[in-house]
């Protein structure tokens, strides 16, 4: 009888211990600055979808160009249509995992150092990349930030402007909460 019981306690509680939350958000913001001396190159995305797994560091955004604004309209329709051509590539995206989301505790508000590792999928080009960022827990809820940069040229996108008007190197800058 005792050990039907310690049986049906352990059957009971194993979900409760295996389970990951998939924590997610859709208005995610991503900062792209690719500005020289001579241009201001900067836009920002507050439509950013992505989604992370807690247990096993899962990670993917995924990010509509076209969803990328800059103060001037005519730098927008050039960045769509002559550099990113979001018509024909719609979407940029992520998909990897935080290699140390064990050194993370989702029940202890606190800034955690983290490590991400995957492919960074822009203009239809993927690339290995592995930048760090910050994993913030605040009453439950996890947010990420980080800035990393990506060489222009490595994704495909070309154009007479790079190297002079528009930089070689753009910065991009993250800053997803998750619910």
């Amino acid at each position: 009888m005792k050990i039907t019981f310690i049986f049906l306690l352990l059957a009971c509680a194993s979900p409760a211990l295996h389970a990951q939350k998939i924590y997610a958000t859709q208005t995610g913001q991503i900062k792209f600055n690719a500005s020289t001396p001579l241009e201001t190159i900067a836009a920002v995305n507050n439509q950013v979808d992505s989604k992370m797994v807690d247990k096993t560091g899962q990670i993917v955004f995924s990010v509509l160009i076209k969803s990328f604004r800059f103060e001037n309209q005519l730098m927008e329709d050039h960045f769509n249509e002559n550099y990113l051509e979001s018509s024909k590539i719609p979407k940029a995206e992520f998909k990897g995992f935080i290699t140390n989301i064990t050194s993370v505790n989702f029940l202890k508000d606190g800034k955690y150092p983290i490590n991400l590792n995957g492919t960074l999928t822009i203009h239809g080009v993927p690339q290995k990349i592995a930048p760090g960022g910050f994993l913030v827990i605040t009453k439950g809820k996890p947010a990420i930030t980080g800035t990393f940069n990506i060489h222009i040229k490595d994704y495909g996108i070309t154009g007479s402007y790079i190297g002079g008007k528009i930089a070689n190197d753009a910065i991009i800058t993250i800053n997803c909460n998750y619910e």
